[in-house]
């Protein structure tokens, strides 16, 4: 808190023009001029200073001056001109510096709180609640809305943040559980952590992060906490959620029934002639192309409810390459396209083998999309230190650099795609990352646009 804000205005000049007469009055009244001087009274003249300012204190000076020399007479004390003149400017510098001084550190107390309440109005207009603790997690700042938060979830206004979340485990689902992780962090103060909790009796959703705070010397000296309630956002997804599998189940249940009627009409075929031979071409691939959507549909919402369960088997991966290689040498010939699978044989993995599967018939089916006719797709298999590695590279067209960090997102496709009406869904990188990471692994690409593009997918050998 700055000085001046714990006395009202010019209450420490009151305080030193008292200080000022009561000096003069032992001066004056005891005979003391000689023992105390004109020194006596600075003090006083640099608190007058400093409180009320350069003026101020300058006319302090001549009126302690002027008491001096009373009190002087009084004492019949004999004093030159010199001397008045030598008192009378200690005394003026005195008071001038000193009403300097507290001009400046007003002004420099003003703009701190200034900067304070800048601070204070940023970190209270976000949405998220944010504090700050010390080692031992007593709370040095905080915002308005983590205190908001706080009162709704019933937390104690006092003691260290682990012990008021501790508080709150008896309302939360699975409260054992939040027990034991608020104690883990507690005891590990310097890991970054993010956890998320829910409401027993409302179901609102939070997600709390909290990241250490290191001294000059690199030691801790205390944690961020951020809480973010993301009961919309659960909410938001569950309703996505449902409606994919719905909509998706729906039109399963018409392709399958369209895909039916397609059988029974082979037989029938023949007798149609080439105009409508070509008809039924034009819908049977197009039914094709509605069901894969379909599945990737359904796959996508199962992988975002957490619903796959990998069915784990040790299997060759170069000979699984081999395979969805294969499977796509009738599309290469068709667009005159060169398929080469390089590496050796390695290590059995331990992975589900249908997923990977899928992996590498999104990464090949991409490369030869984006490949013209007369280019090569090379897939390379390789051992990645205690990992195993497939790349696919194509020397297609290529995907521009600042279209390259959205790739990864579902239904997202590049302009180099859409200008060329290349048939996709957006969804096969999607869906082949997050079976890559449930498997533990990871997956890269990088392009050139007009020379090519890398994919690179590194499984470990066992999990």
């Amino acid at each position: 808190m700055p000085l001046r804000s714990y006395y009202p205005q010019y209450r420490a000049t009151g305080l030193a023009l008292l200080g000022l007469a009561v000096t003069f009055g032992v001066m004056f009244g005891l005979h003391q001029t000689a023992n105390l001087g004109a020194v006596g009274l600075a003090p006083w003249i640099g608190l007058i200073g400093f409180d009320a300012g350069f003026a101020a204190g300058v006319a302090a000076a001549g009126a302690s001056t002027g008491l001096w020399l009373l009190a002087a007479s009084r004492d019949n004390v004999h004093v030159s001109a010199m001397q008045i003149a030598v008192r009378f400017g200690y005394l003026a510098l005195l008071g001038a510096g000193a009403g300097l001084f507290g001009r400046r550190l007003r002004a420099s107390e003003r703009a701190h709180g200034s900067i304070a309440a800048l601070q204070s109005a940023l970190i209270d207009s976000t949405l998220d609640g944010i504090c700050l603790t010390d080692a031992d997690g007593n709370i040095l700042i905080s915002n308005a809305p983590l205190r908001r938060l706080g009162f709704e979830l019933g937390m104690p206004p006092y003691g260290t943040v682990p012990e008021r979340l501790l508080a709150i485990a008896p309302r939360l689902v699975d409260p054992g559980r939040y027990r034991a992780r608020m104690l883990e962090i507690a005891q590990s103060p310097g890991e970054e952590t993010s956890d998320e909790f829910e409401l027993a009796s409302t179901g609102r959703a939070f997600v709390g992060f909290t990241a250490p705070v290191s001294d000059p010397g690199g030691g801790f000296a205390g944690r961020i906490w951020t809480l973010r309630e993301v009961t919309a956002d659960r909410e938001l997804n569950r309703m996505r959620d449902a409606f994919v599998a719905t909509v998706s189940h729906e039109l399963r249940t018409l392709l399958t029934s369209i895909s039916g009627f397609l059988e029974m009409m082979q037989d029938e075929e023949t007798g149609l002639g080439d105009e409508g031979r070509s008809y039924l071409e034009v819908i049977r691939r197009s039914t094709e192309r509605l069901h894969h959507l379909v599945e990737d549909l359904l796959l996508i919402a199962q992988i975002e409810a957490r619903r796959i369960e990998l069915e784990l088997e040790s299997f060759d991966l170069r000979e699984l390459v081999e395979q969805s290689v294969e499977a796509m040498r009738p599309a290469a010939a068709a667009k005159r396209v060169a398929v080469e699978i390089v590496g050796d044989r390695l290590p059995a993995i331990v992975a589900d083998r249908l997923r990977i599967t899928q992996v590498l018939d999104n990464l090949v089916s991409n490369a030869l999309k984006f490949t013209d006719g007369g280019g090569t797709v090379t897939v390379s298999v390789r051992r990645d230190g205690d990992a195993a590695s497939v790349t696919v590279a194509d020397d297609g067209i290529g995907i521009p650099a600042g279209e390259q960090g959205q790739l990864f997102s579902r239904f997202f496709r590049s302009s180099s795609a859409t200008e060329r009406a290349i048939p996709g869904t957006g969804l096969g990188l999607a869906i082949s990352r997050a079976l890559v990471e449930q498997h533990g692994g990871t997956i890269s690409l990088e392009s050139d646009e007009g020379e090519g593009t890398r994919v690179t997918v590194t499984l470990p050998h066992r999990r």
